[in-house]
């Protein structure tokens, strides 16, 4: 298949639309079910991307979450804990395999953004992997291959129109890559930069200690980075992206996002979050929009009387923003990766508030110096990448 039309490109008024290859040669992907939009390759494309060298960088399977071109979560499959568990909502699925881990991660770090998501998997896709996916509501997935259960498990998804897509692992593109934008075309080399430890070797801070589960998730963050629209900054810990904040124009609004983000996944799992008493037919999405205004300034809109009877079985206490910032105080260990360098120390100060330790950033701004200070005077460990990871 050299080119494969498409109903319609970003909005139904652009047509026509199709992908193909400049060079005749075949499609790198065979559409196993479902038929694709526009954004769902431009989402598959990216994300195959990321899983792909999250696991050369860490040897561990990896899943990631896409939305409008831009990770709402990406992780590693490390083992979750029973806390995890309960938050994602697969306490109930029995052991999960690293694959499955990784992909309950990815889309547990912000479920509100991951509702309707793109799915990439590093590795083939397993029952186990197939069962949690089926239960989510999802558009597509890319892998580069599917156990013959799973694949039938999936099939049945959206009355046998869930998009499944089966990418060749060892497709590799050409060097420049072009695109058109009003009728002009850009061309560049790709990024081909690969992340390792050796970005965060020049560690400029007094606390000189990265540990090599923080070089993991600054990895994870920094990764995940390449491939979010700028401007950008990830939250990581325990193996998985926790905040995304993307496409803002300026640097302090994608740390407040991404930070704002990070806090609302840690106050999931306070136990006032985790024993809501919600009513037993309400579903995962429900509960996920509830929770989210529960631990809002706007509570009242699923507390008030009348209201609150449509959600829980009793009503329950208000989650106070002191009880908050006590919890959000015991958060500690985490990562944060930018695509480009702090101008100044206020970036640092939010970072703190969410319990950030371990930065790695490309640094070169006139202000570095304020920023390094600013890090010291919380004892983080600060690394300059000198590398940008702009992606539009």
């Amino acid at each position: 298949m050299n080119e494969f039309v498409l109903k319609y490109g970003c909005n139904p008024n652009q047509k026509p639309s199709k992908v193909f290859m400049k060079d005749g040669s075949e499609l790198p992907i065979e559409i196993l079910c479902g038929k694709p939009g526009y954004i769902n390759l431009l989402d598959a494309f990216n994300g195959w991307q990321l899983v792909k060298e999250l696991k050369k960088a860490t040897g561990l399977p990896a899943a990631t979450s896409f939305k409008h071109v831009s990770p709402a979560g990406a992780a590693v499959g490390l083992p979750l804990s029973d806390v995890e568990r309960k938050i994602y909502w697969v306490d109930d699925m029995g052991e999960l395999s690293a694959l499955a881990s990784a992909y309950a991660r990815a889309r547990g770090a912000d479920r509100m953004s991951s509702f309707g998501d793109f799915i990439s998997l590093s590795d083939v896709c397993d029952v186990a992997t197939a069962k949690l996916i089926k239960r989510e509501v999802s558009d597509g997935i890319i892998a580069p291959g599917y156990e013959p259960e799973a694949l039938e498990i999936l099939k049945a998804k959206k009355k046998g129109n869930y998009c499944i897509i089966k990418i060749d692992e060892n497709y590799v593109p050409a060097p420049v890559e072009q695109k058109d934008v009003f009728g002009v075309t850009f061309e560049q080399g790709r990024n081909e930069l690969v992340i390792n430890d050796e970005l965060f070797a020049d560690v400029v801070t007094d606390n000189k200690e990265i540990p090599e589960s923080a070089k993991i998730d600054l990895a994870i963050a920094m990764i995940t980075l390449k491939y979010t629209q700028s401007n950008s900054v990830c939250y990581a810990k325990g193996g998985q992206a926790i905040g995304i904040g993307a496409g803002q124009q300026s640097r302090i609004h994608c740390t407040r996002l991404a930070g704002g983000k990070a806090d609302n996944w840690y106050l999931r799992q306070n136990p006032k979050v985790l024993n809501l008493p919600f009513k037993e037919n309400i579903g995962r999405a429900d509960r996920d929009n509830t929770i989210d205004v529960y631990m809002s300034d706007d509570y009242m809109d699923v507390l008030a009387d009348g209201t609150w009877e449509n959600f829980f079985t009793e009503n329950p206490e208000v989650f106070t923003r002191e009880e908050k910032r006590a919890w959000l105080d015991t958060l500690t260990d985490v990562s944060l990766g930018s695509d480009a360098f702090f101008p100044f120390g206020d970036n640092i100060e939010r970072a703190h508030r969410s319990g950030v330790k371990y930065i790695a950033q490309p640094g070169g701004s006139i202000r570095d110096d304020n920023v390094i200070e600013t890090c010291n005077k919380y004892g983080m460990a600060m690394c300059f990448t000198k590398i940008r990871l702009f992606h539009h």
